[in-house]
């Protein structure tokens, strides 16, 4: 190139990088709103992070899946890998609190965890897969516009199945420290 050139990228790649910054400032604000006031609620410091623990541990199956795929992460995903974290946090929600009343009431921490477990792992799981049912259609290419929403589905199923996975077992071995 001679040396009076320069390229410059413009156009739909520049749309794109300031579409991912503003995702990831979203991602980023959403997350610390949600640990703060989940602060609030729990009025503890580690119960929210135990939460939003599930946040990174879900996104690293997103990112695997589209490795796996061989899909590009566009917008649509990063919205899902969004959408995820809401999920993701929200299941854990229901495990912690049902995990404190629990401890509350007088149960040593580890038979807590394990009923908490045996009584709210059940409507977890199966609110997770009637979602990924209902995004299935859309991942498969079977409805209209499946092409534009797909990413977003796939990061969200993804992220479910880890999810799912890292609720039974891991919530157990973070609390117990085993």
């Amino acid at each position: 190139m001679p040396r009076h050139y320069r390229v410059d990228v413009t156009g739909e790649e520049e749309r794109r990088a300031e579409s991912f910054r503003t995702l990831g400032f979203a991602m980023l604000l959403s997350i610390a709103l949600v640990y703060m006031v989940l602060a609030g609620q729990f009025e503890s410091l580690l119960h929210p992070f135990v939460i939003l623990l599930t946040v990174p541990l879900a996104g690293i199956r997103v990112v695997f899946a589209f490795y796996l795929l061989g899909r590009p992460f566009n917008v649509m995903a990063f919205t899902g890998a969004i959408m995820l974290d809401g999920i993701a946090v929200n299941d854990s929600i229901v495990l912690v609190d049902f995990i404190n009343q629990l401890r509350r009431q007088g149960a040593a921490r580890r038979e807590a965890i394990l009923d908490a477990v045996q009584t709210r792992l059940r409507p977890i799981v199966m609110t997770s897969l009637t979602t990924m049912l209902v995004l299935l259609p859309l991942t498969l290419g079977i409805s209209e516009s499946a092409q534009l929403r797909a990413p977003m589905e796939i990061a969200v199923i993804s992220g479910l199945c880890r999810m799912v996975k890292i609720l039974s077992r891991g919530l157990n071995a973070l609390f117990c420290g085993k």
